[in-house]
């Protein structure tokens, strides 16, 4: 199974500018409020994941990971350390 990210935003064009921002590239985005990015090495997904947390007080966005089918975990300041060392446990490769 492929992990999964997912933005949410009440402010369009949120997550577009975190994602320009993250990637140094100009993106054009179907859904304004919405980002789903899939995986196949959950390990992968740490450097957006940190990036978000380092910058989540200039963006009005949420962040949900998915390791586990229809199971999502919010992201926070409170939960990230503990999120990525599991990720680096449970995946090791």
């Amino acid at each position: 199974m492929k992990t999964k990210i997912n933005f949410y935003s009440e402010i369009k064009g949120e997550i577009k500018k975190f994602l320009e921002k993250y990637y140094s590239k100009n993106l054009n985005l179907e859904n304004n409020l919405f980002f789903e990015q899939e995986f196949d090495n959950p390990i992968d997904m740490i450097d957006i994941i940190s990036c978000f947390v380092d910058n989540n007080d200039k963006f009005k966005i949420n962040l949900w990971i998915s390791l586990d089918k229809d199971v999502y975990i919010c992201v926070t300041n409170n939960n990230i350390d503990s999120l990525i060392k599991y990720i680096y446990e449970r995946y090791p490769y």
